[in-house]
């Protein structure tokens, strides 16, 4: 990119905001258009205990914390590994009935820029008729939409489906097979 500003601007200083211009078309051009998560919930059949995994833009996820909490936050952040826990926890909760499943936080990693995250029930649990609320990044983008897809094996066999959650659909129920 260096060696095309030097051929359309001879002084350094035209060669400067040349590239300053092209690297922010670059940067640009690199911003996504299109908002989604998927998370994948299963019943590990052998513990009965609901196995999560998210995966949402790792930076979408970066600028919704630094806009709630009004600050620089970056992997560099010393809190960084505590503030996506606490995001992911408070905007994703699972429930059967009146009684909130207690979910253990296994970790999270970041991949590619994809940030992945891991909970598991900490007791055994069903799918069936349970409460999804996922409010993951749905409040800060307008265009954010988030699928749960879901398996589980009841006495009819496997039984899967999705979710989908957006500004206006926050909680749903995952239907008990027939």
């Amino acid at each position: 990119m260096l060696g095309f500003c030097q051929s359309l601007f001879s002084t350094s200083i035209s060669k400067i905001i040349c590239c300053a211009l092209l690297t922010g078309l670059a940067a640009s051009a690199a911003a996504h258009s299109y908002f989604f998560g998927v998370t994948e919930l299963n019943l590990n059949n052998k513990s009965k205990h609901i196995e999560v995994i998210h995966q949402f833009t790792a930076h979408d996820i970066e600028n919704t914390i630094a806009e709630q909490k009004q600050i620089h936050f970056s992997a560099a952040h010393p809190d960084y590994d505590e503030y996506i826990q606490n995001y992911i926890e408070e905007n994703f909760v699972l429930a059967q009935g009146n009684s909130v499943v207690e979910m253990q936080w296994v970790g999270f990693e970041v991949k590619r820029g994809h940030l992945f995250a891991y909970q598991e029930s900490v007791s055994q649990n069903f799918l069936a008729n349970l409460v999804v609320k996922n409010t993951i990044l749905v409040d800060t983008y307008a265009k954010q939409v988030n699928t749960v897809n879901y398996q589980y094996t009841d006495l009819t066999g496997i039984v899967q489906g999705s979710l989908t959650f957006h500004h206006s659909q926050k909680v749903a129920i995952i239907a008990a097979s027939e």
